[in-house]
């Protein structure tokens, strides 16, 4: 007999959590539903809305998303988590690769400035 897969989620698709706290669209968050935090491993990507505990709430984990920068980033600069679910500049031979969440397709010039990264876990 003939078995059919189906993903449980598709890619471009996003993916639900539950809050584990408060949570605003564009925080990058974690894996257990938190905000991730600076130089977070755990992150899984980008919140598509407020939530508070216990709500559910999407996560969109792949392609290219918009997130809010924690400083001044350049094009092309590979980002990781920064505190408060931002994305900062990961600096090469300091930061392990573990933290890379991607690469910056526009440019940051402060803190609080949304950009556009594509992903690359």
């Amino acid at each position: 007999m003939a078995n059919d897969y189906l993903p449980k989620f598709k890619p471009g698709q996003a993916i639900t959590r539950t809050a584990s706290g408060t949570i605003v669209a564009g925080n990058m968050v974690t894996v257990a539903g938190a905000v991730a935090g600076a130089d977070a491993t755990t992150w899984l990507g980008v919140a598509s809305r407020d939530a508070v505990s216990g709500q559910t709430f999407g996560v969109y984990a792949d392609g290219v998303q918009r997130v809010v920068a924690s400083a001044a980033i350049a094009v092309g600069d590979r980002v990781k988590c920064a505190a408060a679910g931002k994305v900062a500049t990961l600096t090469a031979g300091s930061d392990a690769y573990d933290r890379l969440v991607g690469i910056a397709l526009e440019a940051a010039t402060a803190d609080g400035d949304v950009i556009a990264v594509k992903f690359l876990r």
